[in-house]
């Protein structure tokens, strides 16, 4: 006679234990799915600012995007960051050099193609691009396609640096102040045809070490007035808004009045900051501007 087989049947606290591992390891996993779903969450603004260190913080000094932002009830994306150009600025033209991915025509192209590896993955020592990487990052989930406007402070650096103003046999030039612009303007369009698009001039300066003002110190490229009547006349050609803060903006009548709008002769200082924010204000939704 053949012996009978016997099957063992789990015991009910087996199939609990297993419910509840089953439960919890989908709980894990919902969550996680959630979570990495709400971090590709592109964000969603009306605004993005491009600039430099005239538009971030310093101190605690409110940066002019917040206060726009504020003023305007509107979502403003701030990708300034101190010390970046509108150029590329490395002697041997190479487009592997890291800083330059930071400057605005290395952004705008990261824009046009959806892509800030480069951006992502630079190394850069200096003290003053400790915020780059989550500024890039932030940009990174900007959905271009969603954003109404976006404005462009750039030229103080490029003045500072020489960077020549424009190369007539190469209009776009990347490695020339116009031919950064030009650059920036076509591919932020590419990225979205019907978008918005106001340059921003650079304020009269001062230098105070120096004992000069920008009508004296020429850095190689020109006087400061140079850079912004190219960038003015640029904004024509392209056929894109301008908004003019060197002529008759700050007054400089007086070697003292460095002091009224500037805390060094160049960034902003309160007075400073919210007389370009309104200034911008006027241009976007002139009824909501003091």
């Amino acid at each position: 006679m053949k012996k009978q087989s016997t099957i063992k049947r789990p015991s009910r606290r087996t199939i609990a234990y297993g419910t509840a591992a089953l439960l919890a390891f989908g709980l894990l996993y919902l969550a996680t799915f959630r979570g990495r779903a709400a971090e590709q969450q592109p964000y969603q603004v009306q605004i993005v600012a491009f600039g430099d260190s005239v538009f971030t913080d310093i101190g605690e000094l409110v940066p002019i995007p917040d206060r726009l932002a504020a003023l305007l009830d509107m979502d403003v994306y701030n990708a300034a960051m101190g010390g970046t150009c509108a150029a590329r600025l490395e002697t041997e033209r190479r487009l592997d050099y890291t800083k330059g991915s930071m400057s605005l025509v290395g952004l705008a192209r990261s824009v046009l193609a959806r892509d800030f590896d480069v951006q992502l993955t630079a190394r850069i020592p200096e003290s003053n691009a400790e915020r780059f990487p989550e500024t890039v990052e932030g940009l990174s989930q900007v959905d271009f396609s969603r954003v109404e406007t976006v404005l462009i402070q750039h030229g103080i650096n490029d003045y500072h640096a020489g960077t020549p103003i424009e190369d007539p046999r190469n209009p776009y030039d990347e490695y020339t102040y116009l031919g950064a612009l030009r650059n920036a303007v076509r591919d932020l369009r590419k990225a979205n045809p019907g978008i918005r698009i106001v340059l921003i001039t650079p304020t009269y300066s001062w230098y105070l070490e120096a004992g000069q003002t920008c009508e004296e110190a020429d850095n190689g490229g020109g006087r400061l007035e140079d850079y912004v009547d190219a960038e003015l006349a640029l904004a024509k050609e392209l056929g894109v808004e301008a908004l003019d803060l060197y002529h008759d903006f700050y007054p400089h009548e007086t070697w003292e009045d460095w002091a009224l709008h500037t805390i060094d002769g160049i960034h902003p200082n309160e007075t400073g900051r919210d007389r370009i924010t309104q200034a911008i204000a006027q241009i976007l939704e002139p009824e909501k501007a003091f």
